[in-house]
């Protein structure tokens, strides 16, 4: 695998390194030792899909608070989508900002969203697709979203939002 930092301190795009013959390609797309050799979350607590019908849609932006933190690193395995992290530490120097990427099923990336950031994603295709790898257990108790046009964040989103749900739209602006 190929980490490489994004604009939001901990968070990586992660490229699958291909191994390529006639028949193909092999490429590892998950290795704990590859993820605690570069100090990060290595221990999954569940795995989740989420499938979406139509272009436009948008998921976001969570996360959970502690003790319930969590890491996700998603997959795109149909489709594509534009993929978002939002940096809410407040003790990070990347605090406020976001990075973004685009995962589709033909580029094979995933995002590496550290604790502490919201994630949110704007699918660019219809029948895309996520596959998320989560480092603690869901809480209903814990989980929190931020606004995704939320201006204290300013994410450039690149196709128009035609689909969110209430909860999703209807989050206060963030106070830090």
């Amino acid at each position: 695998m190929i980490f490489t930092e994004t604009a939001v301190a901990g968070a990586y795009a992660i490229d699958l390194e291909r191994f390529e013959d006639d028949r193909g390609f092999f490429a590892r797309a998950w290795g704990a030792l590859d993820f605690d050799a570069r100090g990060l979350a290595s221990r999954l607590a569940h795995i989740s899909l989420s499938v979406n019908r139509e272009a436009g849609t948008l998921r976001g932006m969570h996360y959970q608070t502690a003790p319930c933190s969590e890491v996700k690193i998603v997959r795109c395995t149909r489709g594509a989508i534009y993929d978002v992290a939002v940096d809410l530490r407040r003790e990070s120097p990347t605090y406020l900002k976001w990075t973004a990427a685009e995962l589709s099923a033909r580029n094979q990336r995933m995002l590496y969203v550290p604790e502490g950031c919201a994630h949110g994603f704007l699918t660019l295709e219809d029948d895309s697709e996520m596959l998320y790898l989560i480092t603690a257990e869901y809480s209903p108790s814990h989980a929190r979203g931020v606004r995704w046009n939320d201006p204290a964040f300013g994410i450039q989103w690149p196709a128009n939002v035609r689909i969110i749900n209430e909860r999703d739209r209807g989050y206060a602006d963030y106070r830090p």
